[in-house]
């Protein structure tokens, strides 16, 4: 780290810690970027009086908590995947969420069995196939991606990243290890090319003729949709049909951002009422409207991009602290079928 870096790292916590006594704000570290998450902050400070404090950072805030211990000033984390809320628990680093609110608000498969973690909004891991070079129904499950057929017509990034291994995790925890061993090395024979680049850039191979099949979230579509200052996303997502797999059976995979309350948060009160706040009906709408993902709460209604380009599907209800619980094992699996090689 710069000493510039370090400067201002320290200035941000001491910024924190200034304010760690007051009864009326609460700190929050976000892995979610800034724009989302300030309308819903200052929503939530306008509703309730109490000033949100907010550090963002794509990564490091989880070494963050482990090193500053019960001195840290952070009340609630926020996150963009389930994977850092399993890291956060493994590592201690999160208290409860006793809360009747939150539990009425979001169903039980979004919500950690131990109450350590909450879903605030959720996504699909689907298949984005070519309008051009797949018929409609040509593929309907991600078992499917394991047909010989798919040969060198498959692009994915990274086994490794943590939407990947959610999928893998639920693979495993529906049909087994090994069952889940051998589907990955299938799908590995199956790529078109070395898993590489985030799921924009798998849309835009398929667009390219790269490939015909790729995963992505399902976000992502609307992000591309929607980007006039990269009006060539518009084309990658014109280029390619919305799969969501598995509807005859477990239904398409999900997964969620999140909120955890922090070990030693300063502000337990305030720090339950914001994580209440965010799985509100007001919040949950302002999440579909900004970010193109799916409400977790029941009753509200989605965005019109989702609900003209996505409609109706069935979706996976394992709980996702069933399926998090594999990630270890995923990664392992990836190395051992070399599919990132």
């Amino acid at each position: 780290m710069t000493a510039k870096k370090a400067l201002l790292a320290g200035l941000a916590l001491s910024t924190l810690g200034s304010v760690a006594q007051a009864a009326d704000e609460v700190n929050i570290y976000s892995y979610r970027q800034e724009f989302l998450i300030k309308p819903l902050l200052e929503a939530f400070t306008a509703e309730t009086g109490i000033k949100a404090n907010v550090i963002f950072s794509k990564k490091g805030l989880l070494e963050r908590l482990e090193h500053e211990g019960a001195n840290s000033p952070a009340d609630v984390i926020l996150t963009s995947d389930v994977g850092p809320l399993h890291d956060a628990v493994e590592r201690d680093l999160v208290g409860t969420i006793n809360s009747d609110i939150v539990d009425a608000n979001v169903p039980a498969h979004y919500r950690s069995k131990e109450d350590k973690w909450v879903g605030l909004t959720a996504r699909s891991r689907i298949i984005y196939a070519s309008k051009d070079r797949v018929e409609p129904g040509e593929i309907q499950s991600y078992e499917d991606l394991a047909d010989p057929k798919w040969k060198g017509r498959i692009c994915t990034r990274s086994g490794k990243h943590s939407y990947n291994l959610s999928l893998i995790g639920s693979i495993i925890e529906h049909d087994g290890a090994e069952q889940a061993e051998q589907w990955l090395a299938a799908v590995k024979e199956n790529l078109a090319r070395r898993p590489q680049g985030n799921d924009r850039a798998q849309v835009k191979a398929v667009k390219e003729g790269q490939c015909d099949l790729a995963l992505g979230n399902t976000y992502y579509y609307g992000k591309m949709l929607t980007n006039t200052k990269e009006p060539e996303q518009v084309e990658w997502a014109k280029s390619v049909n919305l799969v969501f797999p598995n509807q005859d059976d477990r239904g398409a995979h999900m997964s969620i951002s999140g909120a955890a309350l922090a070990k030693h948060a300063p502000h337990p009160d305030a720090a339950i009422k914001l994580i209440e706040f965010l799985t509100s009906e007001k919040a949950q709408q302002m999440y579909a409207e900004v970010n193109y993902e799916f409400p977790v709460r029941e009753g509200i209604e989605w965005s019109d991009l989702l609900k003209e380009h996505m409609g109706e599907f069935k979706a996976d209800e394992v709980n996702l602290g069933d399926v998090v619980k594999h990630r270890a094992e995923a990664s392992r699996l990836v190395d051992k079928v070399g599919f990132d090689n």
